[in-house]
């Protein structure tokens, strides 16, 4: 595969966990403490599917042994 499906996937989700995890620090400071953390945990979640979509370029890039 071309990687140019994998690097947009990673960098939309990355984007999506900046944007979120801003959107946590604002709510903090609006005083929205009940919903700091679901928001904070979801950034998290992009962050490391991100990272996994990177991983799954890598491992895809490999060659096969067939």
């Amino acid at each position: 595969m071309t990687k140019g499906p994998f690097v947009a996937m990673s960098a939309a989700t990355a984007a999506l966990g900046t944007v979120l995890g801003s959107l946590a620090l604002q709510l903090r400071a609006d005083g929205y403490e009940q919903y700091v953390e679901s928001v904070s945990t979801f950034s998290v979640l992009m962050y490391v599917t991100a990272a996994l979509v990177l991983v799954t370029w890598v491992r895809d890039g490999r060659p096969t042994s067939n």
